[in-house]
């Protein structure tokens, strides 16, 4: 369906502050993979702030320890294909020496129409949802297969 777009959220509780030099094997990484990301196939967009730096910076009310990272995609392959078959992926096994380890879902997908940016709320309110009432149309994963004909707004 080309009227829609994957918009993702996921967010990490980081363990130390990010000028941290414990930090550092994943600050150094962070422009290589929105390169990576911003060239790969299917890649609509990005969260950055408002200097059009990476989203380490942004805020939202999951805490001052919370980064978020959040882009929009053509479809779930283009997605998978950067998360899992890209350097990208090198971080995520990594994940665990910069981030707490997760004890509710830390990422979240949903459909969007095709031209719409989803804001930081609506990512935040995506991901309480699929903490609150598990998978659905309106909040989902990876193991999860809604199309996005299964689309709902949020109730």
């Amino acid at each position: 369906m080309t009227g829609h777009h994957l918009a993702q959220l996921n967010v990490g509780i980081v363990r130390f502050a990010l000028d941290d030099v414990r930090m550092h094997g994943f600050t150094s990484m962070l422009d290589t993979l929105n390169e990576v990301a911003d060239n790969a196939p299917g890649f609509v967009w990005r969260l950055v702030d408002d200097g059009g730096n990476d989203a380490t910076a942004i805020r939202t009310p999951l805490g001052d320890d919370v980064l978020v990272n959040m882009s929009v995609w053509e479809n779930r392959d283009a997605l998978w294909n950067y998360v899992y078959r890209s350097g990208h992926l090198d971080m995520l096994r990594r994940r665990a020496e910069w981030f707490h380890v997760p004890k509710a879902p830390f990422q979240v997908m949903w459909w969007i129409p095709a031209g719409h940016i989803p804001t930081v709320e609506e990512a935040v309110e995506r991901l309480e949802l699929l903490r609150e009432k598990g998978p659905s149309p309106s909040a989902f994963g990876f193991r999860d297969t809604y199309l996005p004909e299964d689309a709902v707004s949020v109730p």
